[in-house]
């Protein structure tokens, strides 16, 4: 069994796709297929099956794949290592985020400490970016909302109190602020299923009795915001995530306490690796506190899940 066999593998099975598995590594997509299948034939196993045009693991395969996740992590924890021994001059330090705003500010700091290293920050929903935490395919991720888990650490970063947008055209444009019963019945455009935005917005209209008319979902902060624009609805969103436009009006909602939240997690049997004890002590840093795993373990979000 050669290392190229395990790699070819495990890049097929984190996407699923022989196609996409070649282009990560930068090979043809016949070298992935005969990598793979001498892999199967030299111990007799099969590790994926073909439903039409997926492929899907099998158990062989799932197994392995959880090995393989382990492997390549400390492979990389390996090379982090031995950059450290230099500095931490050079190195690769993987980031996913759920959105750009929550995580610039620890992006500069993190640069201007460690001005070799070169970050990769991947932009995605909430599911997928802690799919790829948990996949090994990032070191940290910044996210809004964490379920308990004994294989993560979650570290509070911000709170953001979510804002109500609408159209300079629109009945609510000359005030001040919203309630939450002024929502009633309102035309609202909504993230998808699942954002922390629109969770946060929804259990305040829940504990209130109120019900909004939601007449649009939108998987895209931009796109409700042209929809806002537009005239179709009212929009919600984060401060941190509100671009000024002309064509807007953001506004409080003023009897309720409504917040997003950003969280650093972590996987915890990786607390101790190289980059990302790098990258926690400069979150430390900006929470001017201790960035020690018993400081980090004692902080608790007001309303979030955390290990």
């Amino acid at each position: 069994m050669r290392h190229t066999q395990l790699r070819s593998f495990h890049a097929v099975a984190q996407r699923l796709s022989f196609t996409a598995a070649a282009r990560e590594l930068g090979v043809s997509q016949p070298t992935i297929t005969t990598q793979v299948k001498s892999l199967e034939s030299e111990f007799g196993v099969e590790l994926f099956v073909r439903r039409g045009r997926r492929i899907e693991l099998t158990e062989a395969g799932d197994g392995l794949l959880d090995i393989t996740r382990r492997l390549f992590a400390d492979e990389k924890e390996a090379a982090d290592f031995l950059n450290e021994t230099r500095g931490l001059r050079t190195g690769h330090l993987r980031v996913g985020a759920v959105g750009p705003y929550h995580v610039t500010d620890m992006l500069a700091a993190f640069n201007a400490r460690h001005p070799g290293l070169y970050v990769l920050v991947t932009v995605g929903n909430s599911r997928d970016t802690l799919r790829d935490l948990l996949d090994y395919r990032t070191d940290v991720a910044v996210l809004a909302h964490v379920d308990p888990d004994p294989r993560l650490v979650a570290i509070p970063y911000q709170r953001h109190r979510v804002v109500v947008m609408c159209s300079v055209d629109h009945a609510f444009a000359q005030r001040r602020g919203l309630r939450v019963r002024d929502m009633e019945g309102q035309r609202l455009i909504v993230r998808e299923a699942g954002s922390t935005t629109r969770r946060a917005f929804d259990q305040a209209m829940r504990d209130t009795g109120v019900r909004p008319n939601v007449v649009m979902e939108i998987g895209s902060r931009e796109s409700i915001r042209e929809a806002v624009a537009k005239g179709i609805g009212l929009g919600v969103v984060s401060e941190a995530e509100f671009i000024p436009d002309p064509r807007i009006r953001a506004l409080p909602v003023t009897d309720a306490e409504i917040y997003t939240y950003a969280h650093v997690v972590h996987l915890r049997e990786r607390q101790n690796a190289r980059l990302v004890r790098a990258f926690l002590d400069v979150l430390g840093g900006l929470l001017g506190a201790s960035p020690s795993p018993a400081a980090r373990s004692r902080r608790r979000p007001p309303a979030a899940s955390r290990r």
